[in-house]
This record gives C-alpha cells, structure tokens and sequence, in this order.
C-alpha cells in the first residue's frame, strides 16, 4: 500500500474503481509539522480555491478527492515547499494529518493527477479567468488602477532554443519566456499573459490586455455617462518606459483609457521655482512630503497630456506623463511611484513561491504563422554594431597617437608602424561596414516562423500545468496577504507581518476536530495570535 496508508480497504476499494473517492476525516493528534498553512485556509477558500473546482475540473474515480489536489498545491506553496519533487522529503504521514487523509499523493501521483485537470487548456484558462473576474469584483476600486509589466522567466534547459531576451535583473540577453502581469496598485495579481515570442509591450497591450480588461474591469461608466464627461475615462493603466509611446496614449485617450507612464524624453529640468512641497498619503498609508511640479505638454503627436515631475533632495527630477485629467497631480504621482509593488510581488513570488520553476518538462509547437525577429537580421545587427565599436576604439587610438618633442629614429618608426597598422584596421572595418550596413537593409526584420532555416527553428514550453500550479500559488499569495493585513494591526512594524506570516504557516500545531460541532480547531503557540484576531473564526 505504501507508507503510512492506513486505509487499506479505502484503498483497495479505489484499486478496483468502486470508490469514488475517500472521505476526509481529521483525527486527534498533536505536534503536526506544518499544520500552521491550516490557518490561510478560510482565506483559500475566500479567495476561490474549491469555489468552482467541481463544475469546472473532473477526475476519475479514486482515492484522493480533487479538493484535496487543490489544497496538496496550495499548501505546499504557503509552506514554502518549492517544487513537486521535494515532497519526497517531506512525511507523508503528517501530510495525511493536514489533509484529513492517512498520507498525502506521491509525486508520481500527485503528477498524474495534475496532468488529468490539465488535459483541457481550455478549460485552465477559463478557471483562471474566472477568478481574475472574481477578485476585480470583490475590490472594484482597486481594479480601476492597474499596473502591467513583463516578467522574464529564464529556461537554462537543452528542450529549445527560446529567443533570448533582455533580462534587467541578470543584465543579460538570455533564453526565456516572457510573461506579462496585470497587478492592483497594492501588488494583488489580478491575471498574467504568457508570450514564448515577446513582440513587446505594446502589442501585448493591444491585442490582449487592454481588450481583456474593457471586458472585465467593474463599475466602468456607460457610454451615456462617458459622452456627458469628456474627459472622464473608464480605468487607467500604469506601466514603465518600455510602453512610451505617444499613438499608444492616442489610441487610449480614444478609447477613453487613462495612461500614465514615465517620460521617455524628459528633456531639460524645470527651475526650482516651480515645485511646491507637498504632503502625500503612499499606497502603504505613509504620509511623506515631496517636491511637485505640473505642466501640459503636446506629445510629438499632438496629443496634450499632463506632465507632473517630482524633484528629490539631490536635485534629480523625475518625469511622469499622464492622460489621467480628472484626478489630483497627488494622485497621479502616487500612482506612478506605486509601481514598485509590482516589482517587490515579482521578487516576493521568486524567493518564496518559486514562481520561475518549471512543473513540468516538455515543449508544444507554435503556429506556424507566429511573427517575430528575423535571427539573420539580428545577426547582422551585432556585427554592426561589433564593428561600429571597434571602429570608434581604432580612431580613438589613432587621435591619441603622437611624437615627443625630439623623437628619436627608433621612437619615429615605431610611430610610423602603430599609424600604420591603424589606417589598415579602420580601412579594413569601413569596408566591412560597407557591406554588412547594405545587406542588413536587403534583410527583412521580422519573418514567419514557417519562413526560418530548420536550425532556427523553435517551439514553446508547455504552459497548461504552470498555468494551473502558478494560479493556485496565486490563490495562496493572496491568501497570504489577507493574514498579513489582519496582523499588521497589531504589529508596531508593519513590515514585520510576512515574516510573522511566514513563521506562523510553518509551525507545528495540535488538531482538534469536532465531528458534532463539525468544527476543526488548531491550536499552537503562533496559532493563538490568529484564533484571538478578529477576521478568522477559531474553528473552521
């Protein structure tokens, strides 16, 4: 039967298919590792986990019940268990204890099963999308603010030869997948969009999160109200330099979308005059003061658009543009420097989600139609720019080249034979640019991925399975997050409570059921904090 199964006829009854699944069933025990992650789960189930795991996902008959597939993954990741295979050192036993089970799936198991509720991509995303809806419903007011950025996850693996891309982090160009995050002003992920070929923010934007979010942000004002208000819109986005684009703020101002972005051309600094000290409340509640000025600025377009710069202690003004006409210039910077949440989520979910990991190895096939760089006109772009740059280091020499003032006939020709050597190599490289600059032009910059040689040919790693897993981490991070907000009232430090969180999910507890009261109540030292918190019952 394996270890710590103690419910050989259950089990022998699913072996056979006469089961349909086992029923859950908490003892009495004490000094359970890890039973802490039992205090997110009203929170889990808050925030969607099991709300439509029924109606949306099915499996065969057997011994573990699909609810307890969805807890198994959201448990794992609050316990800061990073991948599916380091639950084979993990006690299987003591697992069972959390679950109401003798033991928890083994990975093989646990994989299967996970392969079984993504054999639909389909059906994956919609569930995420599902929930994505849910949670903009549940904080409307958050929704109306959205920050997008990418997010590169690195693939080190020998399966496919990802295009590379920049990595801000690494300060590298690397093989990986781009994906693209749709996050609340507080850090809260709303959904993501994955792109094995990255054609950039600005069409992401377009051809899929911009019409994703007129479709699902709420409390969006109806066409009557829009054209009463001109310059009322319906929710504004927020993203970096990356998406600097006057049309690109055009096209949102016509579809009545607030934009607000960093200046990419900030030009010359304003006079000191101009910025008046102002108290500003933080997303975090910080009341801080800063240094604001405003301005209307026309866009290389013709667009006119807000242009609000803040100026620290050091004199450095930071531009920000803003086709946002209503909201107060507090607002909006508030809104621009918030942004950080963003980055501090990717970083967050890294360290202690293992969002990069992968769940699974395998590759599918992109559409033959799918559009991107042309590896040849990449190639040329480097040697161009190789060359430019050794030109440039050559004339540099050749200028700082020179004669003492009474040379002698040795100094003279060695003299004589640098100038020359010189001459020859940025001979030798003009030439060379003048061949590689012509053939780049001849040299078409995207092509069809059914158009590239064989050898630069690619395909996508698997995304079913990582979509599931990482919408499950989701779930736990937002979960998370609700006991961080109850803890941070009564902490002094409020950037004490994830590491309290941390600390109270990964104690060890004594279980209590209650098969009458039909209650299950934790207890542990940690544990009390929480059971004596107003927001989550003791028993549940």
């Amino acid at each position: 039967m394996g270890v710590a199964t103690t419910r050989s006829c259950e089990r022998l009854l699913a072996a056979m298919g006469l089961l349909e699944s086992a029923p859950v069933a908490f003892e009495l025990v004490d000094d359970v590792p890890l039973g802490g992650v039992l205090c997110a789960l009203p929170a889990l189930l808050g925030f969607g986990l099991l709300r439509h795991t029924r109606s949306t996902f099915s499996l065969p008959n057997g011994f573990y019940p699909i609810e307890t597939i969805f807890l198994v993954l959201a448990f794992l990741a609050l316990a800061r268990i990073g991948s599916l295979e380091a639950m084979r050192y993990e006690a299987p036993g003591e697992w069972g204890k959390i679950l109401g089970l003798d033991r928890m799936p083994e990975v093989k198991t646990l994989r299967e099963k996970i392969g079984l509720l993504c054999r639909d991509a389909e059906r994956t995303g919609q569930w995420s999308r599902t929930l994505s809806q849910e949670w903009m419903a549940g904080s409307p007011e958050a929704a109306g603010t959205l920050y997008i950025d990418g997010h590169v996850r690195v693939y080190h693996g020998q399966l496919t030869k990802l295009p590379r891309r920049y990595v801000s982090r690494e300060r590298l160009c690397l093989r990986g997948t781009t994906d693209y995050w749709v996050n609340a002003m507080d850090g809260q992920p709303f959904f993501v969009v994955t792109k094995a070929v990255d054609p950039g923010l600005l069409e992401v934007l377009r051809q899929e999160i911009i019409p994703r979010l007129k479709a699902e942000v709420p409390n969006q004002p109806s066409s009557a109200e829009l054209e009463a208000s001109p310059r009322r819109h319906r929710f504004t986005v927020i993203f970096d330099r990356e998406g600097y684009s006057p049309q690109f703020m055009a096209e949102m101002k016509a579809e009545r979308i607030a934009v607000i972005s960093y200046h990419k051309f900030p030009g010359p600094d304003w006079s000191a005059e101009e910025f008046a000290r102002r108290e500003v409340r933080l997303i975090n509640g910080e009341m801080v003061k800063l240094d604001m000025a405003e301005r209307g600025i026309c866009l290389s377009n013709g667009l006119w658009v807000r242009e609000v710069r803040h100026r620290d202690e050091r004199g450095h003004q930071t531009s920000i543009l803003a086709s946002d006409y209503i909201n107060h210039l507090d607002t909006v910077a508030v809104g621009m420097f918030a942004r950080w949440c963003q980055e501090n989520f990717f970083k967050y979910m890294q360290e202690h989600y293992s969002l990069d990991r992968l769940v699974e190895y395998g590759i599918e096939p992109l559409p033959d139609t799918t559009r991107l760089v042309n590896p040849a006109c990449r190639r040329l772009d480097s040697q161009i720019r190789s060359q430019r740059g050794q030109l440039a280091r050559d004339h540099s020499q050749f200028g700082a080249l020179s004669l003492p003032e009474k040379p002698d006939a040795q100094e003279i020709e060695d003299y004589e034979l640098k100038k020359g050597k010189l001459l020859q190599s940025i001979q030798t490289r003009k030439e060379e640019l003048d061949k590689l600059v012509p053939s780049r032009k001849e040299t078409p910059k995207h092509v069809l991925l059914k158009d590239l040689p064989e050898k630069d040919k690619f395909s996508q790693l698997s995304t079913a399975k990582k979509h599931f897993v990482d919408t499950i981490k989701l779930i736990a991070y937002r979960a998370e997050t609700a006991l961080v907000h109850i803890v941070r009232e009564k902490l002094k430090r409020e950037d004490e409570g994830r590491a309290l969180v941390r600390q109270v999910l990964q104690s060890t507890v004594d279980l209590r059921p209650d098969s009458h009261q039909k209650t299950l109540t934790q207890l542990s030292t940690l544990g009390h904090f929480f059971l004596a918190t107003r927001g989550f019952p003791r028993n549940f």
